[in-house]
């Protein structure tokens, strides 16, 4: 089977993404996790395949492999590209798009000035929403690692993330807590660990280790769910600036009931083909 692919990324945060309306596309979880091999593959953190509504009220449907293979409910970064994608390809007129995904609707637009702005849809923290084992909704939680105990926001960006407050990212231990975290028995469904920096309250750095892909150069639900946990902490502003390794995103949130907004850029790299 030959696929035509094209290699995109979101502040580093890098995708492969195949048009699944023009071509026929089956792939096992393997073949997933071979394309998104850096050595043998082509080498990505997610796989995003481009596919054609199942409901009247979107444009297209959306679909997000990990780079272990498996399928997950969302990718904010991967959103971003998906709106280019389809602009570029010539498979919508329109800068606008309602989009299906796993987890609800998204609607990411293109600016007039290359960025893109994506709706992201409302967070939500209920535990069973996460999904997180707790009795009760709490405004942070405990877990335990085997370096010791570590505090926690949790919530649902239409995939499940858990916030830890750090005075360095630089310096975080993102290596040695972020798969204790992902895979931690309160997540049912694993999750990904973001350790956010607090510089002011308009400005934060964060670093996340994300899901069956481990960390990555940005992640954008992991930044929309870094910013909505500060916010419900009082640490931060309606509008704040997110500093990834890979660059920049803005984020806006204004409160429970209200969806958050995150604005950033998107890139095609290169286009290909690849035999499976």
């Amino acid at each position: 089977m030959q696929l035509k692919f094209t290699k995109m990324h979101g502040l580093g945060n890098d995708f492969v993404v195949i048009d699944a309306i023009s071509q026929n596309v089956s792939l096992t979880p393997a073949q997933f996790k071979f394309i998104a091999d850096r050595h043998f593959g082509i080498g990505c953190d997610q796989i995003l395949l481009v596919e054609r509504a199942t409901r009247a009220d979107a444009d297209f449907r959306y679909r997000i492999f990990n780079a272990d293979g498996g399928e997950v409910e969302q990718c904010g970064n991967g959103a971003r590209c998906f709106v280019r994608f389809v602009h570029e390809k010539g498979l919508t007129p329109k800068t606008a798009i309602r989009v299906e995904t796993a987890s609800g609707i998204i609607e990411p637009q293109l600016e007039p000035n290359g960025q893109v702005t994506v709706n992201m849809g409302l967070p939500r923290f209920e535990p069973k929403d996460i999904p997180f084992v707790a009795p009760q909704r709490a405004p942070t939680y405990l877990l335990d690692l085997s370096e010791g105990t570590v505090e926690v926001s949790v919530l649902s960006m239409g995939n499940p993330h858990a916030v830890k407050l750090v005075a360095d990212a630089d310096g975080a231990p993102v290596a040695e807590e972020g798969p204790q975290i992902e895979h931690h028995p309160s997540f049912p469904a694993r999750v990904n660990a973001g350790f956010m920096q607090v510089l002011d309250r308009s400005h934060i750095k964060l670093r996340v280790y994300e899901r069956g892909a481990g960390e990555t150069l940005a992640c954008g639900t992991g930044a929309c769910a870094a910013v909505a946990a500060g916010i419900m902490r009082g640490l931060l502003d309606g509008e704040v600036r997110v500093s990834t390794r890979g660059g920049e995103l803005t984020v806006r949130w204004q409160g429970e009931g209200q969806p958050v907004w995150m604005t950033g850029p998107a890139v095609t790299v290169f286009e290909g083909q690849i035999n499976l």
